[in-house]
């Protein structure tokens, strides 16, 4: 996905000191830039932070964005390494999601059903059997449907790497379905 003329005259302005150009260069990415970090994060709080501070180090780096690039790859990869660090940081995230996840009511009885909010959760808990790049190349991959070379260069890692990652993460997400979250295999 290459950059369309729109977005060069945006930012040529903005890195002319027109810094107003900024708003409409990035309002069509605010939407999957937030997703992709909700997805990352899966706090909805966080996610917004992660958002806004991509937006930031985007802005400040725009000088530095490389024209022969996706600009939306670029600020995909600007956000998940600012998902990524704040992960980092906070290592306490993942015991509280796991006792947010062991709290959540049985699956046991598939006849009481599960609206789409429901099922949304399920998967969430089901993410947290995958390791932070699992995660990352999983969400960029199947949720925002990047192809392998965008994720690879959105997370500044090979291709290979991609296809390993991916494969490991759907093998996981399976087991962890069929394991915790039967229901979610009924639509089959």
């Amino acid at each position: 996905m290459r950059m369309n003329e729109t977005e060069k005259e945006l930012i040529a302005m903005v890195l002319a000191g027109r810094t107003e150009a900024f708003e409409p260069l990035v309002t069509p990415y605010r939407g999957p830039l937030l997703a992709l970090a909700s997805r990352l994060t899966r706090n909805r709080e966080e996610a917004l932070e992660v958002t806004q501070e991509a937006l930031l180090r985007a802005f400040r780096s725009l000088g530095r964005f490389d024209p022969s690039r996706s600009f939306r790859n670029w600020l995909f990869q600007i956000a998940a390494n600012e998902a990524r660090d704040r992960y980092r940081k906070k290592t306490r995230e993942q015991a509280t999601f796991r006792d947010v996840a062991a709290a959540a009511p049985s699956a046991s009885n598939p006849e009481a059903g599960h609206d789409r909010r429901e099922i949304r959760a399920d998967i969430a808990r089901a993410l947290v059997s995958l390791s932070p790049r699992e995660r990352e190349v999983f969400v960029l991959r199947d949720l925002e449907e990047l192809d392998i070379r965008e994720t690879s260069r959105v997370l500044g890692c090979s291709m290979l790497s991609v296809r390993v990652n991916l494969s490991s993460a759907r093998r996981k997400l399976r087991e962890a379905i069929r394991r915790d979250f039967p229901h979610l295999e009924e639509g089959r």
